[in-house]
């Protein structure tokens, strides 16, 4: 008995390897792509859904414009006139000041992530707010205490989670917060399923239209008699590939350059025969339920479907109160930083904010309104008279 066998011989199967180098056609944010929705919310994945859906990412802008600035009423006068001052001209950092630029990124964050922190800073110095800053809450861990008490910390690098020494400093809100999630659920947090076939038919439609722009072909050669000689056929199909290659070179250039063959050669564009796919109206669905969660109108994002599409007084109502939940969850944190605004300057800590009015109709359905109102109430007052001098 031999101490080595012999290795078999390859059979035709097994001597056709697998090809390594061709690389897959997939769309860019692979994130989306097997995404099991767990616990623990996945921010990159929802800031990745913004950046390959541009209408997602323009209705959330959307709806951070339309929630509108707010300004302080205090009872005294002269305290109220010194809080819009200061929230007008406070340090909200990178550059920029007012309340406004922070009620912009931190509402922008509890849309996206679920929720929302941010941080007043104090001066030790004059006793006043320095700057009220925006975080990061991929940076935040929460630990709750009880049902009524949570803190707030940072994860450092050793990994460990060091709870922050101010709590009374730290503003945190979320967004729509449940038994199941009490800290809050991103309102893009059914959206990564629809988000991929989107994404998908997209990917498609950029492949098909590279295969109908840049078109590629077959060049198929029938040799006749001198097929029994196969160092002929070899070599009449090199030089034919030889020429057809220096066609499609010179075509590059601008250069006009015939291919003359001699016998029987077929040429053909491969996949002409397959027509392109309508993805109009598989698209406009998903587009359709990515927008109803977001509860905006579809003209509104530059989405005309109908010529004679525009915000009936239903659907301004239904947007009005969207506004008006907004705003309810980001008057606490509000109200914190103005009461203390309040405090550090000797006032009493009572203050009421005041919401800029959503206009969301037309001016001349709003002069029509107020045209009717005043009819009815110059109706109402002269039925008054009569009855009055009868």
């Amino acid at each position: 008995m031999g101490l080595f066998k012999r290795k078999p011989a390859p059979t035709s199967s097994s001597s056709v390897g697998q090809v390594q180098i061709r690389p897959s056609s997939h769309h860019p944010f692979q994130m989306l792509e097997g995404y099991t929705p767990l616990h623990s919310p996945e921010f990159q994945l929802y800031r990745a859904i913004r950046e390959a859906v541009p209408v997602v990412d323009a209705a959330i802008l959307k709806l951070v414009r339309l929630t509108g600035g707010v300004s302080a009423a205090c009872p005294n006068l002269q305290a109220e006139e010194e809080l819009n001052h200061f929230l007008k001209t406070v340090n909200t950092g990178w550059n920029q000041q007012g309340l406004q630029s922070f009620l912009d990124g931190y509402l922008d964050s509890l849309l996206t992530c679920g929720r929302a922190v941010g941080e007043i800073v104090l001066n030790p110095e004059h006793m006043d707010i320095a700057a009220i800053l925006c975080g990061n809450v991929s940076d935040i861990q929460v630990k709750e205490e009880s049902p009524l008490a949570l803190q707030l910390g940072v994860k450092r690098k050793n990994g460990q989670t060091e709870m922050l020494p101010y709590q009374e400093l730290l503003l945190f809100t979320p967004y729509h917060p449940s038994p199941e999630s009490p800290y809050g659920i991103s309102l893009l947090h059914s959206m990564p399923f629809l988000s991929n076939i989107l994404l998908k038919i997209y990917q498609t439609l950029g492949i098909n239209w590279e295969r109908a722009g840049n078109l590629r072909f077959s060049v198929v050669y029938k040799p006749g008699e001198e097929g029994l000689d196969s160092a002929r056929t070899q070599a009449r199909s090199q030089q034919l590939a030889r020429e057809w290659s220096a066609a499609m070179q010179s075509s590059k250039h601008g250069a006009v350059r015939d291919f003359v063959a001699v016998g029987d050669v077929e040429i053909k564009v491969i996949g002409a025969e397959s027509e392109m796919p309508d993805c109009q109206v598989p698209v406009r669905l998903i587009i359709e339920q990515l927008i109803a969660q977001t509860g905006i109108p579809p003209f509104m994002l530059g989405l005309n479907w109908s010529s004679t599409e525009r915000m009936s007084s239903q659907q301004a109502d239904v947007m009005t109160s969207e506004l008006t939940a907004l705003r309810r969850t980001l008057t606490p944190p509000l109200e914190k930083i103005c009461r203390l605004w309040l405090r550090l300057h000797g006032y009493e800590p009572r203050v009421t904010l005041l919401w800029e009015e959503i206009n969301l109709q037309d001016d001349v359905e709003e002069a029509k309104a107020m045209l009717y109102r005043q009819q009815a109430r110059k109706l109402e007052l002269e039925n008054n008279y009569r009855e009055a001098n009868q």
